[in-house]
């Protein structure tokens, strides 16, 4: 095996596929494995080169399947291992590589080792897998320390002992359903390395680390100031007791190294919320994981100087370790972009920008979404593409009430929304059931009209969006230098984002009012939008130039 094959992951596009939203196979309102299978075409012609899956393990989808209850199986209502291993036979004959989720943070409190630690008494063995401490105050009554989950609400939940009696706390980061593991106990250790192995020895190529910046904690527990921590916030106060401790790397070189075993080795990616950059460089040094998501370019604003500088220090900081940047516009917990580039207010705030608000102009966002689709692709490194992005998809933000299913709905007194916006079920027809998700609904209701921004219309429309994902990944591949770095063009005014890449390549794009001059080129590879008639860049619009 040559190294550019090992190393595809440094330039590689990823397709997030969040399992329950994207094909319901068996038409039980739920995607599933079998649907996945049936649409894997569908990935090979977009041009991809892996898919990333949510989790699809047995959970009771109290957080939306982040809170597992058997690392080792399949959810029956996905399918079972048995499709998985056709998956991934199946896609590797495409060219597909297949990463999963692993949530080593924590457990669904459904997870036999939690049943086995509620039946057993404090200071058992069964306890030491998860964090488990006597409260305060009179008769323990009160939480050991005033940690908050980052959900809402307190971070400790107090459990009846199996006498009946008022018992110990346990501690969540997360919701009440997800107890948190002790990664100080070496059974926790040793039982996640195996896990791994059962899924690499499966097939599976890498993994995508839930909460990768968690897992380790100073269990002296000092109070903390609140409100400090919002959801998938970065820790704001340094020698955070939970997030981002040095512990962890003790851990991922672990990792590493049973990963770095196989032929091919298999891949680690991060999602670690840590700042500032420099903090995030330390996971991806050399005998630690291998990527991480790049979430300050995704919190950036549709502004030149707040892009151009956050893709400088990514890519500088990334290099400083050998790593390269990997950029992403969506994911399954933030707002969709054509939503917040439609907004007066682009940053993605907190990161999962659910106290947005202000009107939406969609067209402002899709055209947008274009430019920044064309921008993002052409950066240097990896890119990650979120179900639904290619079609353009806006966040459903009048989702009812009673279909929320996100547990901050419910952890915040009904304030936050939460997530479910961006999670709702791809349409794939014009027509039919559930827009041809599946044959019989979606779990999710998804809205009028929702057959107009599907798979069949825009494959029809020569001028979508999703056309122009197909055309720019077939176009990186054949024409943009992937060895080759990144060095600006000056003199293109302040509103403009441009650079080259090698001696054939640029990109250019107008994130402002005005239409802006090209640089000298031979020719144009794709635009997001149409030049206008004296052949400058209009605003909000990008364009691939040969030098």
């Amino acid at each position: 095996m040559t190294q550019a094959s090992r190393d595809w992951w440094r330039d590689a596009i990823i397709y997030q596929v969040y399992i329950r939203s994207f094909a319901d196979g068996n038409g039980d309102g739920e995607g599933d494995i079998a649907g996945l299978r049936d649409r894997l075409p569908y990935l090979r012609d977009l041009g991809v080169d892996a898919l990333w899956i949510n989790p699809w393990y047995p959970s009771p989808l109290n957080d939306g399947g982040y809170d597992v209850a058997d690392f080792r199986d399949i959810d029956p209502r996905f399918g079972d291992l048995t499709q998985a291993k056709a998956l991934l036979d199946e896609a590797h004959g495409l060219g597909l590589r297949i990463l999963l989720d692993i949530v080593p943070n924590h457990s669904s409190w459904e997870h036999a080792w939690f049943k086995e630690a509620l039946a057993a008494p404090p200071g058992s063995p069964e306890r030491a897998r998860y964090i488990f401490r006597d409260g305060t105050g009179p008769n323990g009554d009160q939480p050991p320390n005033n940690w908050r989950s980052v959900f809402g609400g307190p971070a400790w939940e107090r459990v009846t002992e199996p006498d009946g009696s008022p018992g110990q706390w346990y501690f969540h980061i997360f919701d009440v359903s997800q107890p948190d593991f002790d990664w100080s106990n070496p059974e926790v250790r040793a039982e996640f390395l195996d896990v791994l192995r059962f899924w690499f020895d499966l097939g599976v190529d890498g993994f995508r680390i839930d909460v990768a910046h968690g897992m380790v904690k100073d269990m002296t527990m000092p109070d903390l100031p609140y409100d400090e921590s919002g959801l998938l916030d970065r820790p704001s106060i340094a020698d955070h007791p939970f997030f981002d401790r040095e512990g962890v790397h003790e851990i991922y070189r672990g990792w590493r190294e049973l990963a770095d075993s196989y032929d091919p080795p298999r891949l680690y990616v991060a999602e670690a919320w840590v700042h500032p950059p420099e903090r995030l460089a330390r996971y991806l040094r050399d005998d630690e994981l291998h990527s991480a998501f790049n979430f300050d370019y995704l919190k950036s604003a549709w502004d030149a100087q707040d892009l151009r500088r956050s893709i400088d220090e990514s890519i500088t900081v990334l290099a400083s370790v050998g790593a390269p940047a990997t950029w992403v516009l969506e994911n399954h917990d933030v707002e969709r972009v054509v939503t917040r580039y439609g907004r007066g207010a682009t940053a993605a705030g907190d990161g999962s920008a659910r106290t947005a608000t202000g009107p939406v102009d969609e067209q402002l966002g899709l055209r947008r979404a274009r430019a920044a689709a064309l921008l993002m692709l052409a950066l240097p490194g990896g890119a990650y593409i979120y179900q639904g992005q290619e079609l353009g998809l806006p966040e459903v933000l009048d989702l009812p009430e009673d279909s929320l299913q996100d547990p901050v709905w419910e952890r915040s007194g009904h304030t936050e929304r939460g997530r479910d916006g961006c999670r709702v079920p791809l349409p794939w027809t014009v027509d039919g059931p559930s827009s041809g998700f599946g044959a019989d609904g979606s779990w999710l209701p998804q809205p009028a009209g929702w057959g107009a921004r599907s798979v069949e219309a825009a494959d029809a429309d020569q001028a979508s969006l999703l056309h122009l994902y197909r055309a720019a990944l077939r176009t990186r591949r054949e024409v943009v230098p992937a060895a080759e770095p990144l060095s600006w063009i000056e003199g293109v005014g302040s509103d403009v984002v441009a650079f080259r890449r090698g001696s054939g390549f640029a990109c250019v794009v107008n994130l402002g009012a005005e239409p802006a001059v090209l640089p000298e080129h031979r020719s144009i590879l794709l635009t997001s939008a149409e030049l206008t008639d004296d052949g400058r860049l209009p605003g909000d619009a990008a364009a691939w130039l040969a030098l």
